[in-house]
């Protein structure tokens, strides 16, 4: 293995980083236990397959050579890159935990540590049940080392082995010499005036949606650095009962349980849903799910206003699928919601100096963030033992007190929540929400 350069997005998570809002995205998985023992037989195959998987072997490093191998690549001055950790162990990144009767208790106060930065960013915590026939293990990623699919395929490697597509092999790539053939100098300028425009389309989107932005307090605060989790466990047949009643897609139901599950949660803590519409950034992917490369974060999204202030739940989803059917003509590469593909545009060395400063920002950029994480639908295990639920948790911006991420597994959806644990300290009652949504939109459906 060789040192590569992260991708200017993986970069920006890199600096973007705080004490407060530490980068790393996590999966909580709940596995039914053969026996007592089978949580600590769970962390020794843990440790023991994580050193044949070799992103987990990776270090992310600062470099600060400058390198202009083409004239629209940023430069590597004030970058950094991954490169193979010569002192890996293992033990170092799994660990066993005392047995718990709440798995999301323990979970909070694992997400709210921040991942140690001389090593690979990553951990595998596993979490034995009081009841001796259940034990969670999560699973702690940067953002900067892996995205969604990277992150599923890293934890693929030390679960049980099972029959996946294997990833298409990466073609390989011609050396750049330093200065561009003189031949290619006209498309080069095209492609980079176009890119320029495209960059400025992006930040007068940015710009338009942070005019009339009406904070919600509720949904920002002052960072603490605690974190609480919650999950969601629904019937994946009552939201396809819903989209096939109303149209739109299973993802419109579930961004739509979300503003309903917001006016819910809002309107018993005292604080008010109507005239509130706060904006959503929902990421989109642009890898293809059967490709392992390029190995940077490749993100862009969507931005849309939750109809919480509507008491109509199919209106609501109304709502939503007219905002995300918009985004979709637009495409992932236009509007606000596409400021991640800004970073392409940024040098290193800008990353390095701005990070802390764009972070800050997210709270006029956006009010929360609903992301969607891919699982299989093949049955997942570990140590012979079945994975019932699993329950993604999505990185807290600053000034953000609730991130919202969802899967669906074997015919459930699972919903998690991370919230800043002072801001939210009824996170539980939030969860109960999404519950009571999913039956409101059921009976509102029927005829």
């Amino acid at each position: 293995m060789t040192a590569d350069l992260l991708a200017p997005l993986d970069l920006a998570f890199w600096n973007i980083e705080s004490a407060e809002h530490p980068m790393h995205l996590g999966a909580l998985g709940i596995f039914t236990a053969n026996s007592p023992a089978a949580g600590a037989h769970a962390a020794d195959l843990l440790a023991a397959r994580a050193a044949g998987v070799s992103g987990l072997r990776m270090r992310i490093r600062d470099v600060w050579q400058p390198l202009a191998a083409a004239l629209r690549r940023p430069l590597a001055f004030g970058g950094a890159a991954r490169e193979p950790d010569p002192d890996f162990d293992p033990l170092n990144h799994v660990r066993l935990h005392a047995p718990t009767a709440d798995f999301h208790r323990v979970a909070g106060r694992l997400m709210e540590r921040p991942l140690e930065r001389g090593r690979p960013p990553w951990e595998a915590h596993v979490v034995p049940g009081e009841d001796g026939v259940s034990y969670a293990v999560l699973f702690k990623f940067h953002h900067a080392l892996a995205d969604g699919l990277r992150a599923l395929t890293l934890a693929a490697g030390v679960l049980d082995p099972m029959d996946l597509p294997a990833p298409r092999p990466r073609p390989a790539e011609p050396a750049r010499p330093l200065l561009p053939d003189v031949r290619e100098l006209p498309g080069l300028v095209r492609g980079a005036l176009s890119d320029v425009g495209r960059a400025l389309d992006i930040g007068a989107a940015v710009a338009r949606s942070s005019l009339d932005a009406r904070s919600v307090p509720a949904l920002t605060c002052e960072p603490s650095g605690t974190r609480r989790t919650a999950g969601v466990l629904l019937d994946l047949d009552d939201v396809h009962r819903v989209r096939k009643s109303v149209g739109g897609t299973v993802n419109d139901v579930l961004i739509a349980v979300v503003a309903g599950a917001l006016r819910r949660w809002l309107d018993e803590r005292g604080d008010g849903s109507e005239e509130v519409a706060p904006r959503a950034l929902i990421p989109v992917s642009k890898r293809r799910p059967r490709t392992a490369y390029p190995q940077g974060n490749r993100l862009s999204g969507y931005l849309i206003r939750l109809p919480v202030d509507d008491p109509d739940p199919l209106a609501r989803l109304a709502a939503v699928r007219t905002a995300m059917d918009r985004n979709k003509d637009a495409g992932p590469n236009r509007g606000a919601g596409a400021v991640a593909l800004l970073a392409d545009h940024v040098p290193a060395l800008g990353h390095r100096l701005g990070g802390p400063l764009v972070g800050q920002a997210a709270r006029l950029w956006f009010d929360i963030l609903v992301t969607s994480v891919p699982l299989p639908s093949l049955g997942l295990r570990l140590g012979g033992n079945p994975l019932t639920a699993v329950f993604p948790f999505a990185p807290l911006a600053p000034g953000h007190s609730l991130a919202v991420a969802v899967s669906t597994y074997r015919g459930s959806v699972h919903y998690g929540l991370v919230a800043d644990g002072r801001a939210v300290p009824d996170l539980d009652r939030l969860a109960a929400a999404f519950t009571e949504e999913v039956r409101t939109l059921s009976a509102a459906c029927r005829p």
